[in-house]
């Protein structure tokens, strides 16, 4: 990338770029309320709808590395991000379910190569930088999610039509997000001699399937996020007909889990300079399993909030981590997508797999699962444990090998 000074100024604007593409998916949840009563969709249909983006995520991630090899890094980054903001307006303007169907998977599709592509070139940063960063990146994208999540809630209570709040939202996101991507360096600029299309050189395949690097790094990957969707998605349902929560305490879960998740990212790095990345997604992950055993055990909501909280704040940091282990990994680019397609899957499945258990079962059992799978982070942290990258970039000393494991 260049030197260290260089990298300094590129994690601040990436850190804006996280930012983005965080608010963007807090601005659009706000408003789905709005969609739902817009087009007169039942519980049923809405969940098929909401299918949508998590698929087209799916899909689309493993293309993300013809999409760099034909624009370069830094065009890459400027186009799928302006097509990233853009994207909410179009599920606003659909005028029956299929259509917002196809506007959804467009909407997933162009979130995940937007991701894979931050995180990969997060990494970079952190590589020039010689410390970790991405629990903070991974922070600041929670940040803006917060903070457009809370814009659109007023918009939503001064009856706001969504149709002007996500196209205005849309260009303002936009607006921010180019001269943030036009300021990037053209990382890995021995790869790409040119910001432009590449035609000296062999292009990547056209679907990037994980290396076997990536699977028992995106296993734990995956045990993280279906615990993080489990308790964003039914902490309060679990407060309300578990515990017998009010419906104020209720509805504040997602914004209290959130704003814990956010917090520890945001001071994540400094754990992970001090222990090392194996030793902090242990820690965190006895944490969690603490939360998931307290939520289960739980009889009111005084000993189940606390559950939940240190649930997020257990899970926080280990997305970032294996996120930053794939790009140490022989193959970044394959092994970073892969990462990203398998914690994908564990957010469309954790829902499912939730409320399932819940329907044949209990809720309560449901989060022994939970537990469980947080308790597994103990045993597989190990995947994230550092080991020379294929070349060294960084101009620092570097900090990862501090209380390493």
């Amino acid at each position: 990338m260049g030197s260290y000074q260089d990298a300094r100024r590129a994690r601040i604007r990436f850190g804006v770029v996280f930012a983005v593409h965080g608010a963007v998916t807090g601005t659009f949840v706000t408003r789905i309320p709005w969609l739902q009563h817009h087009l007169g969709l039942n519980a049923g249909q809405l969940g098929l709808a909401l299918l949508a983006p998590a698929i087209g995520a799916f899909l689309a991630m493993p293309l993300s590395a013809r999409v760099v090899d034909r624009y370069g890094p830094r065009s890459a980054m400027r186009l799928l991000m302006v097509l990233w903001c853009l994207s909410p307006a179009l599920p606003a303007l659909a005028p029956n379910l299929p259509a917002l169907w196809a506007a959804l998977f467009v909407y997933g599709a162009t979130s995940g190569m937007a991701s894979v592509q931050l995180n990969a070139r997060g990494v970079e940063v952190e590589r020039d930088l010689g410390r970790s960063v991405m629990s903070g990146l991974h922070g600041l994208w929670s940040a803006g999610g917060l903070i457009a999540s809370g814009f659109g809630v007023l918009a939503a209570g001064q009856h706001l039509d969504a149709r002007i709040h996500l196209a205005v939202t849309a260009v303002l996101l936009t607006a921010l997000a180019v001269p943030a991507c036009n300021g990037l360096p053209d990382l890995r600029a021995e790869a790409h001699p040119t910001d432009g299309p590449q035609t000296s050189r062999k292009a990547p395949p056209r679907l990037a399937l994980p290396p076997r690097s990536a699977l028992a790094i995106g296993l734990v990957g995956f045990c993280a996020v279906f615990a993080e969707g489990a308790g964003m998605d039914w902490a309060g349902v679990y407060l309300r007909d578990v515990t017998g929560a009010s419906p104020a305490v209720a509805a504040a879960s997602f914004t209290a889990f959130a704003a814990t998740m956010t917090a520890a990212r945001l001071t994540g790095d400094l754990a992970v300079r001090r222990l090392g990345p194996v030793r902090t997604v242990r820690l965190g992950g006895g944490l969690a399993t603490l939360g998931g055993l307290l939520v289960v055990c739980s009889g009111s909501p005084a000993t189940a909030v606390p559950g939940f909280g240190l649930i997020g704040i257990g899970v926080a940091t280990v997305v970032p981590l294996a996120f930053a282990a794939a790009g140490r990994t022989a193959e970044p680019s394959r092994a970073i997508a892969g990462v990203a397609t398998i914690t994908y899957t564990a957010g469309l499945s954790a829902p499912a797999a939730v409320g399932l258990i819940a329907q044949t079962v209990s809720l309560r059992a449901s989060f022994v699962l939970v537990a469980a799978l947080t308790g597994a982070l103990v045993c597989t942290a190990g995947a994230l444990r550092h080991r020379p990258a294929p070349a060294s970039v960084a101009d620092a000393p570097s900090e990862w090998t501090v209380g390493a494991v």
